[in-house]
């Protein structure tokens, strides 16, 4: 069976060392920012910056964006973003 959005989510999550969780949400900043340390962009974590930014640095990090423009990541990740996330930490791993 294929994975939902929200499955994917809580991989990433997990993949983290963030919760799980079992109502449908898209990333808090806190869970934004783990993923971001965990590709390899720098946030400051005592300031975080704005979502998009966070999104579009991840998806830089991770090949799917030329840079991290933030316009280009004004909305939550997308099911095949999710995935191209999960598999960059898969191979991490």
């Amino acid at each position: 069976m294929a994975q939902t959005v929200d499955d994917l989510r809580n991989e990433i999550r997990q993949a983290v060392g963030r919760y799980e969780r079992v109502e449908s949400t898209a990333f808090t900043k806190e869970a934004l920012a783990a993923i971001c340390d965990a590709v390899g962009y720098d946030v400051d974590s005592n300031a975080l910056p704005p979502k998009p930014q966070m999104r579009a640095g991840i998806l830089w990090r991770i090949g799917e964006l030329d840079d991290d423009d933030p316009s280009q990541a004004e909305r939550p990740f997308r099911k095949a973003q999710l995935r191209a996330i999960a598999d960059a930490l898969e191979r991490q791993g």
